[in-house]
């Protein structure tokens, strides 16, 4: 057996709630304070903790990175069909003669109102467009 190195000690100064989390972890552990110390001091200045953290960050950016792909995609998907709608909507509509387009105004408060009503129950219920889209071409190849 190796001869046992003698141990260095310190006087650190800590928050009472840190001193009670340490404490407490100790007594559930059944082993002295001093050694459940010194494992996380170590912990923390072990090369290994700088690389956990940097593969947690790279994970998280990873994950960000794939949501802003979605949110990219999604929004390239609402551009899209504004452009159809409204280049559909351009050749199709007949200009109005001037006692429709007026009757035509009158109505447009009410229809934009019923419009947004029922945007507003498709947001709330679902499912969105680019669920719909997807689900098609899915099942378009199945």
């Amino acid at each position: 057996m190796a001869p046992r190195k003698k141990k260095a000690q310190i006087s650190v100064y800590l928050d009472p709630d840190a001193m009670a989390l340490l404490a407490d972890y100790a007594a559930r552990r059944d082993q002295p304070q001093s050694l459940i110390a010194e494992a996380a001091i170590a912990s923390f200045l072990s090369p290994d903790a700088a690389e956990r953290r940097e593969a947690a960050i790279a994970k998280r950016l990873d994950q960000l990175d794939r949501r802003m792909t979605r949110m990219e995609r999604d929004v390239g998907i609402s551009v899209e069909t504004l452009a159809v709608f409204i280049r559909f909507w351009l050749a199709t509509t007949p200009v109005l003669p001037e006692p429709a387009a007026q009757a035509a105004r009158a109505k447009a408060g009410e229809r934009y109102e019923a419009f947004v009503a029922a945007l507003g129950r498709r947001l709330a219920k679902g499912p969105r467009l680019a669920q719909e889209i997807t689900e098609d071409i899915s099942d378009s190849r199945s």
